[in-house]
């Protein structure tokens, strides 16, 4: 009997590795590269806790190596996600019934084996199956997963010891429920954190989860997966179902009556597609079903005429290009005055013309191949039209090369018109455009931002006057989610900067916060009173102490009451 009410560890942000020459950290990760170099995988689904292996495989390979096979996938279909439906049903009592603190300990302990002997093996997964150098993926896939798991934990606990006020004889209580049914998790290629979060923050609320992985980022969802068996996790809880056809997936587990929650990040495309489908089905659930989803971002970067034009560029090269921009958070339209565009492009260029483009597995390198031709294509598709269009200049970069890997330069593109082509659409790569106004016009070039793309995710102001930068913040309220001063836009660290954006890039929900985990519960109000009424009476309706009755009078004669 466990009769105590434990607190759990407060959480600390994982400290980044620097991985510098002849550290033992770098050579310890470049020895697990090695050694998944030299193995080929064979990645099942798991239902229930067991491999399940369909017939049709697909190759899983590096980004920056096409031809180099790291393992094969089995293709899920309708006949596993039933199966999964059924044992995230079967789970999901004894899950729900257990004690917060023996949940929240799965995930703790899931986080120290990724802070310790698992660091190295999801980084390099990271490395290899998404094409990330050693810092992206040691920001990703190693500090910001283990943030996610740690914090998730911190903010459950708050939730479960937020409880009602009480009045006389009665004791009230708040019953936080997990939603009833399954919740279906879909998660993104570009980062290991996010495709872990999206089932673990609503299993943690007690649910039972079907996670579909992207197809591109199944390698290190994989080891994932395991390291959340090794901490722990009851068979059935989280049931991964790999499929390079989404809907082999998303159409039988949407088309379920035990559907209850769908936790996205994606396509807006996608996203639409998958709301579109729930609300077709509504007559087909039990209950109305929660919808968290983050879609993508034209996100921005806004030089006053006051900005440091060395920060501006190093925030430019960093939140544009950093994982080949691959990034919902990356910089890929900018605004730049006149008077500071000069300096500016110099500076630009000189940073630039310092980076190395090539695999990942030489830490040199500061961009790596995109992940995979489709990308490729789509991204060159934007080159080539900058390269034809009046309107538009490419000024840096625009060569690209798919012979070994998915390479492409870092490319900016110089707009002439502000609402040019690139300058409205997510490209999703390393492609920033640039826009030059006048200096006069700073405040009416803030409601051009505004107003340019649909999106609304992060953005950013770079000035040293503050009556400028108090101006970017109020025009600029509903343009992002995230708004940073005098800082790139990307980089979202867990338990600082909850990240989420509104508009069309999301219900903004906040991934890795308090926000995002009351979704995935159901509360329920008790009352209970320990001295009930035994009378339907209530005071008010009662006759006053001192008030005499009246005897009726009668008339002589007259045997009626008058």
């Amino acid at each position: 009997m466990n009769n105590a009410y434990p607190q759990t560890p407060p959480p600390e942000n994982e400290p980044v590795l620097s991985y510098e020459p002849g550290s033992e950290e770098r050579r310890s990760v470049q020895r697990r590269l090695q050694e998944f170099r030299e193995q080929t995988i064979e990645i099942p689904a798991f239902i229930g806790g067991e491999p399940v292996y369909p017939g049709s495989t697909s190759d899983v390979v590096p980004p920056h190596d096409h031809q180099h096979l790291l393992g094969r996938v089995h293709q899920s279909g309708a006949d596993e996600v039933e199966q999964a439906i059924e044992a995230a049903l079967e789970a999901k009592a004894e899950w729900a019934a257990m004690d917060f603190s023996d949940r929240a300990a799965i995930f703790l302990r899931a986080a120290d084996l990724l802070a310790g002997p698992y660091r190295d093996t999801i980084n390099a997964a990271s490395m290899l199956g998404q094409g990330k150098s050693i810092h992206q993926a040691e920001i990703d896939a190693a500090c910001e997963l283990i943030d996610f798991l740690r914090f998730n934990v911190h903010y459950a606990e708050q939730i479960y010891r937020d409880q009602p006020n009480d009045s006389r004889n009665v004791w009230n209580q708040m019953q936080y429920r997990p939603l009833e049914g399954f919740v279906l998790a879909v998660t993104p290629f570009n980062f290991a954190s996010i495709q872990a979060n999206l089932p673990t923050a609503p299993a943690l609320m007690g649910n039972t989860v079907l996670w579909k992985p992207a197809s591109r980022s199944i390698y290190p969802a994989f080891f994932t997966y395991k390291i959340l068996e090794e901490a722990g996790l009851p068979p059935g809880v989280i049931n991964m179902l790999p499929a390079d056809d989404g809907a082999a997936v998303g159409d039988p587990a949407l088309a379920s009556e035990h559907f209850a929650g769908l936790h996205f990040t994606g396509s807006k495309a996608t996203f639409d597609h998958l709301w579109s489908t729930i609300g077709e089905n509504l007559d087909t659930y039990r209950t109305y079903p929660t919808i968290v989803g983050e879609t993508g971002g034209k996100d921005f970067i806004v030089a006053h005429p006051s900005a440091d034009v060395q920060q501006t560029a190093a925030a430019v090269v960093r939140g544009s290009f950093e994982y080949q921009g691959q990034k919902c958070s990356a910089a890929s339209r900018l605004y730049v005055p006149g008077s500071v565009w000069p300096d500016l492009r110099e500076e630009i260029t000189a940073q630039l013309d310092d980076v190395s483009v090539g695999p990942p597995e030489d830490f040199t390198n500061f961009i790596n191949a995109v992940i995979d031709a489709r990308a490729f294509d789509k991204i060159v598709g934007y080159i080539e039209h900058a390269r034809e269009d009046e309107d538009a200049e490419i000024i840096y970069g625009g060569d690209y090369d798919d012979s070994t890997g998915y390479y492409i330069e870092p490319t900016i593109i110089r707009a002439h018109e502000p609402k040019q082509k690139s300058m409205q659409e997510e490209i999703f790569g390393p492609v920033t455009t640039i826009y030059v106004y006048p200096d006069e016009e700073f405040a009416s070039t803030l409601s051009l931002v505004d107003e340019t793309s649909p999106y609304g995710l992060t953005g950013a102001i770079f000035a040293r006057d503050r009556s400028a930068i108090k101006l970017a913040k109020d025009v600029l309220e509903q343009a992002a989610g995230n708004f940073y001063i005098n800082d790139k836009p990307t980089g979202a660290v867990v338990g600082q900067q909850p990240f989420g954006g509104a508009r069309q890039s999301g219900t903004n929900d906040k991934a890795g916060s308090v926000y995002n985990l009351m979704r995935w519960i159901s509360p329920r109000a008790i009352k209970e009173n320990f001295d009930p009424p035994s009378h339907y009476g209530y005071a008010w309706n009662q006759p006053d102490a001192a008030e005499e009755r009246e005897e009726p009078r009668t008339e002589a004669g007259d045997g009626a009451v008058a």
